[in-house]
């Protein structure tokens, strides 16, 4: 049995999974985003007592050569050996994995990438994240950024269109995160328009086949199918799995997928992107089973 977490900057939920990879959620909290202090503890009273491992899926980078954390949802854990500081607390062995390399484990092994040898997990919602799984196994690079595609340049170079240049939660400007994900579809309809409205009623005109909608979502097409274009031609994945609230709108997907593939270096004849539901109960699949498998390979 795991007892494993999904620890985001406004909740953290704690379920125990066993061999049969469904988790029993057993408890939900808020999340002391700026307390560390708290935070440990509330991880320590949630778990409860034993000793079975512990694997956390969170909001955060972790540098796989110094264990660090860097998170703009949970400050208080910046510049924190979280994994380490947590076995101290919990006196359990502890194992923390990025979210979004959580959910592409769980869909790698679990889920709709089981039989690709290539995957690339991809969230659209309030914000754009993304990792790479090969052969069951999580790409996490020299720093632990692989698969953040939303934090290159956004581009528009099929509708010629020129976006408004947004400062970046990271600290850069013009990253596919501020025009790609739910916010950047309001701040698009207001830069080509000059309209104040939500993603929901931009997304139900886009439905009926609304004029000044329809320019909107065909720009935000451009700029998030490119880039998630330039990363299929880079990783070469066989699917593309598709979490968070955009990927609720399956015309949407399946337009953005009609997008990708075209602009794809080699002709893709059957569908990248899939969408899938319960990414919060996936994001503690993977945690389960990178602490399983993290634990198994320390005593071996």
């Amino acid at each position: 049995m795991i007892c494993c977490f999904d620890i985001g900057g406004s909740k953290a939920v704690v379920a125990d999974m066993g061999s049969d990879n469904r988790p029993v959620i057993r408890g939900r909290q808020a999340t002391p985003a700026r307390d560390y202090d708290a935070f440990r503890e509330t991880v320590k009273a949630m778990a409860g007592e034993g000793d079975a491992p512990v694997g956390i899926s969170i909001a955060a980078v972790i540098d796989p050569v110094t264990g660090l954390a860097r998170s703009a949802n949970i400050p208080c854990i910046t510049g924190r050996n979280v994994a380490e500081d947590l076995r101290e607390t919990l006196s359990r062995p502890v194992y923390v994995i990025n979210d979004a390399n959580a959910f592409a484990l769980a869909e790698a092994q679990t889920g709709a990438g089981i039989g690709h040898r290539q995957v690339l997990a991809a969230i659209i919602g309030t914000g754009i994240g993304g990792a790479v799984v090969i052969d069951g196994r999580v790409m996490t690079g020299a720093t632990g950024n692989a698969g953040e595609w939303g934090h290159g340049p956004a581009s528009a170079m099929r509708t010629g269109t020129v976006l408004p240049a947004i400062e970046c939660g990271c600290g850069q400007v013009g990253c596919v995160d501020t025009l790609g994900a739910a916010r950047g579809i309001e701040r698009l309809h207001r830069h080509l328009h000059g309209i104040e409205s939500d993603s929901v009623t931009i997304l139900a005109q886009w439905h009926a086949g609304e004029e000044l909608a329809t320019r909107t979502v065909d720009v935000f097409l451009d700029i998030v199918g490119g880039a998630l274009a330039n990363i299929v031609n880079m990783v070469d994945p066989s699917i593309i799995p598709v979490s968070g609230g955009l990927a609720q709108d399956e015309a949407l997907i399946e337009a953005l997928d009609a997008e990708v593939r075209q602009r794809c270096l080699i002709e893709r004849s059957e569908r990248l992107l899939v969408p899938v539901l319960g990414g919060a109960e996936k994001a503690l699949v993977g945690a389960a089973i990178f602490a399983r498998e993290a634990h198994d390979a320390g005593n071996a």
